[in-house]
């Protein structure tokens, strides 16, 4: 089913540091696009009259709370961005998340968050399930100094030929438009778990080989759109070269199904393995984007005028 997406950006608060971290990255995220900002808290109805529920220890926040959350997330998001929007909902995060991942052009969610509530299952069952499952692309954002990665600067997309991948890179060429950031495309070749493996002589030229095709993957796909590409073929594990990256750029950008790749990376193990050592955002691409949001074309209804 395509679904008609909006020039939204969706941001899921609780009140901990790590949603209201998220919620910065958010909100420089739908200036940068000219968004509205949609910023919700979920919370759970009171089952008994003596119900304290504060998020705090894995429990969902009542309805009080989450009012206040709402009331701080709003001041915060107002002194970065001018079109914001609350919602309250009385439900899981990630069934909420889900939904609004349906006609929001990226869902921004927290990560490490301490509180045990929302931002800690971020990386767990929420996390998992929200980059499997949306509809558009998802932006994970880590705890630590989110300031430090505002503006974006230079941006990494792992790229492995794959369709998803070049929904990815699609996605990553049009973020460096916005951001006027640099983007460097890595393709990953790690001979340590390949079934064959050609003579070490010929390494670098299975090396120069991925990029010269990763070239071609970034002429096909700047879609008209004048940013500062430069394309990397490296030896390596994915996952760690990817972790690597984010002590230091400003964004990482992956997709997900992929053969074997980068772009397969957020199915299993190693997927939670970037988003649990990312030390910067990552923004996942779903396959299922393909045709949504950020599919084929250069021109969508909220780019910003050259």
């Amino acid at each position: 089913m395509v679904y008609q997406h909006e020039n939204l950006v969706v941001c899921g608060v609780d009140g901990s540091e790590a949603s209201l971290n998220a919620l910065t990255w958010a909100a420089h995220e739908a200036a940068s696009r000219g968004a509205r900002l949609e910023i919700m808290c979920c919370y759970e109805e009171r089952t008994y009259s003596k119900h304290v529920g504060s998020g705090a220890e894995g429990g969902g926040l009542l309805v009080e709370r989450a009012k206040e959350v709402l009331d701080e997330a709003g001041a915060l998001a107002a002194a970065i961005h001018d079109d914001v929007v609350m919602a309250l909902e009385a439900t899981d995060p990630t069934k909420a998340l889900l939904e609004r991942s349906k006609k929001a052009a990226r869902v921004v969610v927290g990560a490490r968050g301490g509180s045990g509530g929302f931002a800690d299952r971020m990386l767990g069952s929420v996390a998992s399930a929200v980059s499997a499952r949306a509809y558009c692309a998802v932006v994970v954002v880590p705890t630590p100094h989110v300031e430090a990665v505002l503006p974006v600067k230079h941006i990494v997309c792992g790229v492995d030929g794959s369709e998803a991948s070049r929904l990815a890179l699609r996605l990553a060429i049009r973020e460096a438009s916005r951001w006027g950031a640099r983007l460097s495309c890595v393709g990953a070749v790690n001979f340590a778990g390949a079934t064959w493996l050609p003579g070490s002589e010929y390494h670098q030229e299975v090396l120069d080989d991925v990029r010269s095709g990763l070239r071609d993957m970034v002429e096909e796909s700047m879609q008209g759109l004048d940013v500062d590409v430069r394309c990397h073929a490296i030896e390596g594990n994915p996952a760690a070269l990817m972790a690597e990256f984010s002590t230091a750029v400003d964004l990482l950008i992956v997709g997900t199904r992929g053969r074997g790749g980068f772009a397969g990376l957020l199915l299993g193990s190693t997927s939670q393995a970037v988003l649990h050592h990312a030390a910067c955002p990552t923004i996942i691409v779903p396959k299922r984007t393909s045709q949504n949001e950020d599919a084929m074309g250069a021109e969508v209804p909220w780019q910003r005028p050259s």
